[in-house]
């Protein structure tokens, strides 16, 4: 093999040169005592008159080296030379992961902060989301988003960017404001139902409980146990805030709708964990843990694009044999 920069090239059959001296070799050979029939020759008396080495040598001469090209370039084709690329990396066939993320009406309350302001528990979500999503690599990921309905948004894939670009999209309210947590169950289970038991799992946010969709939570758990989906939920919210009133400021509990007694049964029916994030930090910390429950394959599988050249010599081979049996019979 011989490395160039931008890749390699090698022989796949290099045991095939040891058939091109062959053709010399027979020449070593005693010639065969052969009898021939007598042929009138025109121009006898000329080559009569040269020595029988010269005749020898100037045919021998003649063709010896076309025919050593042509031979060369067969017993080079035969060699099958080819063109090794530089090595792909495939994407690796980990885990299937299912992010359902809740965008009811709920979660627009501004009870968590980052780097010390308040915002929005779906832009905590989307904030802590997207390294999680980058650390994933080798994994399918799909995006469900729910409220009144649950909406698959981006089917499983590996293209992480765009799955983080359709997270980065969505807004509060835009399936509704109501929870529909048993929709988004059914449909990662209608989604993932075909794909093997130990690799797909459903990671499920809400801050809130079920107070939509068709079918319920637990008839969907159900669903989800017998057909192998591993599902972790997620419960976010402060447990207390402080807020003016006209009575003063009062402490409030903003995640006192937050079922989790329901969380806490999805979970563990299906093999999975319930997680409580009452702030940021726990919630980065939450799914740092789910990365430790749910490695990522780290096996890389590497692929080195190959182009075949022994057309190349053999096509040379076949034109320069043909070209020669054209001038023969243009020549007679």
């Amino acid at each position: 093999m011989f490395f160039l920069e931008s890749g390699a090239f090698e022989f796949y059959w290099l045991w095939a040169a040891l058939i091109w001296p062959l053709p010399f070799l027979f020449r070593l050979l005693p010639p065969r005592k052969v009898t021939a029939q007598a042929l009138r020759v025109p121009f006898f008396e000329r080559i009569a008159d040269l020595p029988q080495a010269v005749i020898t040598q100037k045919v021998f001469s003649k063709f010896l080296i076309p025919a050593t090209i042509v031979w060369s370039s067969i017993v080079l084709a035969a060699m099958r030379p080819q063109w090794v690329g530089e090595a792909v990396e495939l994407p690796v066939t980990g885990r299937s992961v299912m992010l359902a993320v809740d965008l009811s009406g709920s979660m627009k309350e501004k009870d968590l902060e980052i780097e010390g302001r308040a915002v929005t528990r779906l832009e905590v979500v989307k904030y802590v989301l997207r390294p999680f999503i980058e650390r994933r690599k080798g994994d399918r990921l799909g995006l469900i988003l729910f409220g009144d309905q649950a909406y698959l948004q981006t089917p499983l894939t590996f293209d992480r960017q765009t799955l983080g670009q359709m997270l980065e999209e969505s807004e509060l309210g835009l399936a509704g404001q109501r929870t529909a947590i048993g929709s988004a169950i059914g449909l990662a289970v209608k989604r993932m139902k075909d794909l093997p038991d130990t690799q797909k799992v459903l990671i499920l946010l809400t801050d809130g409980q079920n107070t939509a969709g068709e079918v319920s939570p637990e008839d969907a758990g159900i669903l989800a146990k017998e057909t192998g989906l591993r599902i972790h939920t997620i419960g976010v919210g402060a447990d207390e805030v402080w807020v003016r009133t006209f009575l003063g400021t009062q402490k409030i509990n903003p995640s006192s709708e937050l079922d989790e007694v329901l969380l806490q049964s999805l979970a563990s029916d299906t093999g999975g964990s319930y997680f409580r994030a009452r702030s940021t930090e726990e919630l980065e910390n939450i799914y740092s843990m789910i990365d430790v429950i749910e490695p990522v394959e780290i096996e890389k599988e590497v692929f080195r694009p190959r182009q075949a050249l022994y057309v190349w010599p053999l096509g040379f081979a076949v034109l320069a044999i043909g070209s020669w049996f054209l001038i023969l019979i243009y020549r007679n």
